[in-house]
């Protein structure tokens, strides 16, 4: 009978194949208490930021109907939702622009929005397939004027420091003494070649421009400072207005980098419907030639605009990026509660 019963207690101590799994699941948040606290305070002050100036905020769906039809950018999908007895696919959001932009069409307010947005393929020290994004729209502001709100809120979060603007042309003139509107794509090339090794790589303009501003200029910009690049190329205009500066067309549309790291995208808003549909048919060409899907427009989105959107400036802000500022760390991951690519 004792030994017997030493059998049972030997067994009873052994752990389940079950539990002995559940013991090798990395179940810890990813960041500590403490950086859990930064956010919440960093929310708090963002929301009474926007509250002391009249800002409203809202709150949209994160399931889509449509997609984003950017080359640059992938969404995620969501298969199997039913929408009245119809099985659809459904995309999370890559941000919230296209329904914040249905509510301006239809009161007009200003508004502002903290929500998680997703896009597929992008995980890194800066970057995580899952994220949260604060987005705001400003009626009657031009891109200029909304940059000076920027760059008021970011001198409320991380305390106050210089603001230095410059336009993308005036960068790369100051910067690499050449015209990114006039340059050929070879001379881009050789310019590149001396800062960066570019192996065999090759490529027309936009390929090489794009490399000079992220691998060269990038990471030298909004050192100990706030710096504004304005006034982009047409062909990298995405959602904002184009207009005529002198001698060539720039898409009125902004960024800010704060020590090297870049945290808001931001557009004088394009509200002309029928140019809209046009850049997301191009964007859709591309998307065939380089074989990714290609996305259906959002006529949601043009019902809106075909109604009416007034005159105005939005952009959009890493909320992970920032709070990295905030708390002095270099990787994204250490101030997400919980990131896919630890899990």
């Amino acid at each position: 009978m004792w030994t017997h019963g030493l059998g049972n207690t030997r067994a009873a101590r052994r752990p389940s194949p079950e539990r002995r799994n559940v013991h090798r699941v990395n179940w810890r948040p990813g960041s500590g208490l403490e950086s859990l606290r930064q956010r919440a305070k960093l929310l708090a002050r963002l929301r009474q930021f926007f509250s002391e100036r009249g800002v409203l905020e809202v709150e949209t769906p994160l399931l889509a109907s449509a997609g984003i039809t950017d080359p640059s950018i992938e969404s995620l999908t969501v298969e199997g939702g039913v929408s009245i007895g119809e099985q659809r696919q459904r995309f999370l959001q890559t941000s919230p622009e296209y329904a914040m932009k249905r509510l301006l069409a239809a009161y007009g307010e200003p508004i502002f929005q903290i929500a998680k947005a997703f896009r597929d393929g992008e995980a890194g020290s800066r970057h995580n397939p899952e994220f949260s994004l604060l987005e705001w729209y400003r009626p009657g502001f031009d891109h200029h004027q909304l940059i000076a709100e920027v760059g008021e809120l970011l001198c409320y979060c991380l305390g106050e420091r210089p603001v230095q603007k410059y336009s993308y042309r005036q960068l790369f003139l100051q910067r690499l003494q050449l015209d990114p509107f006039v340059a050929t794509a070879d001379e881009l090339k050789v310019v590149a070649g001396l800062h960066i090794d570019t192996g065999g790589l090759t490529g027309d303009r936009e390929l090489w421009l794009d490399l000079l501003m992220s691998h060269v200029l990038e990471p030298t910009l909004g050192t100990k400072e706030i710096c504004f690049i304005y006034d982009y190329p047409a062909s990298q205009a995405a959602l904002s207005v184009v207009v005529r500066d002198a001698d060539v067309f720039v898409g009125q549309r902004f960024e800010v980098y704060v020590d090297g790291m870049e945290l808001a995208n931001g557009y004088c808003e394009l509200t002309d419907g029928q140019e809209q549909r046009k850049r997301f048919e191009k964007d859709n060409a591309v998307r065939r030639q380089r074989d990714q899907p290609e996305r259906s427009v959002d006529e949601q989105l043009m019902a809106a605009l075909a109604h009416g959107l007034p005159a105005c400036s939005g952009v959009a802000l890493g909320i992970d990026r920032l709070l990295m500022l905030v708390t002095g760390v270099s990787d994204i991951r250490d101030v997400l509660s919980f990131d896919w690519t630890r899990s």
